[in-house]
């Protein structure tokens, strides 16, 4: 098992709920998140900045 550090920009949604269903799938993308927090958000471009920990499994 390995962690990585990644960070993802994400289209902000109508609705928080809604934003953190595509945040956790982007980040279930990368590997298994073990830690994440919205970073930075761009309200002109409605865009949110997502840091966060993945774990991947090694083959």
């Amino acid at each position: 098992m390995t962690t990585h550090f990644i960070t993802a920009e994400i289209d902000l949604q109508e609705t928080p709920a809604e934003l953190l269903e595509v945040i956790e799938t982007e980040l279930k993308k990368q590997g298994e998140p073990l830690r994440w927090a919205v970073t930075s958000v761009d309200v002109n471009e409605q865009k949110a900045t997502v840091e966060a920990v993945v774990t991947t499994v090694k083959n």
